[in-house]
């Protein structure tokens, strides 16, 4: 029998140089021993070096030297996936990877939109975020908004990374960060909060992808309720999508034509059950919605 050809560039990212807390460096591997690998047409890149948040006393925002390191070693592991003729299938690690999957796209001379499945819209600056912790600021920075720190900003082949009309956000649950909202309310780009996707998940998608000739996905965890797939680094309880709901959402991205990558971000393994079965459970679900573009 001949093998199924490669479809996929699989990066490991086990990184949470940006996150609230450890924990995200563990996903790569533990969705490799999930059967990640063994079930998709990919082929593996390995795993960047695994870096593990910790505290930065007296710094804001917190460990911006370590997220600009890791962005950028994604960005050069990206574009050789792009290069090659592969689909990046990058695996987190905190939000701000997608920093380093854009401008590693861009650099392959690719020019993609994005499409942003996320509980929240990662809105925040160093100005805004009284943590620090860039894990919330993730889009800021790709459409460098006043406040962003220029140096993660800036770390990509053009500054901004993507225009407001080149994102979409979908799945995300209202920010009570007035600042945050006040600057989301201010772009303009399409908006679909989970209010919007729950119960209509496959139109939804199709409508959030309808208008995009090339685009990558940013898909965070946490837009799944917590309550039904216990991953997220950062539990929404009863709000965002049902696990279902996600994965349909991500089986209409990943079959249409203009989809050009995945990142999954924000899956933190120590929150899963012991035994092993939500991460498999999640496998099962990246299974069936990338069976759709393999």
């Amino acid at each position: 029998m001949t093998a199924t050809p490669p479809r996929f560039g699989l990066l490991g990212v086990p990184s949470s140089a940006a996150a609230h807390w450890p924990g995200q460096e563990k996903a790569p591997q533990a969705l490799r021993r999930a059967g990640l690998t063994e079930r998709l047409p990919v082929r593996d890149y390995g795993d960047l070096p695994k870096i593990r948040m910790r505290p930065e006393p007296d710094r804001h925002p917190q460990n911006l030297g370590l997220t600009i390191e890791v962005a950028r070693a994604v960005a050069e592991r990206t574009s050789h996936i792009v290069d090659d003729g592969l689909i990046p299938l990058v695996i987190g690690g905190d939000c701000t990877v997608e920093l380093g999957v854009v401008s590693g796209a861009l650099a392959a001379g690719t020019d993609p939109a994005l499409v942003y499945v996320d509980g929240g819209v990662d809105l925040r600056t160093p100005e805004t975020a009284p943590t620090g912790i860039l894990d919330s600021m993730g889009a800021a920075h790709l459409l460098d908004l006043p406040g962003a720190a220029p140096e993660l900003a800036g770390l990509g082949p053009r500054r901004p990374l993507l225009a407001p009309d080149a994102i979409v956000f979908l799945g995300y649950e209202q920010t009570d960060n007035a600042r945050e909202r006040e600057m989301f309310d201010s772009l303009s780009c399409v908006k679909l909060p989970a209010t919007e996707v729950r119960g209509r998940a496959v139109a939804a998608a199709a409508q959030a992808c309808r208008d995009l000739d090339g685009f990558l996905v940013h898909f965070d965890v946490d837009v799944i309720d917590f309550v039904d797939l216990p991953l997220a680094d950062v539990p929404q309880y009863h709000g965002g999508l049902s696990f279902q709901e996600a994965m349909e959402v991500l089986a209409v991205l990943a079959a249409a034509p203009g989809f050009a990558g995945l990142t999954v971000t924000e899956c933190n393994p120590d929150h899963g059950n012991e035994s092993g079965g939500d991460l498999t459970r999640f496998v099962d679900g990246l299974t069936y919605a990338l069976g759709a573009a393999a």
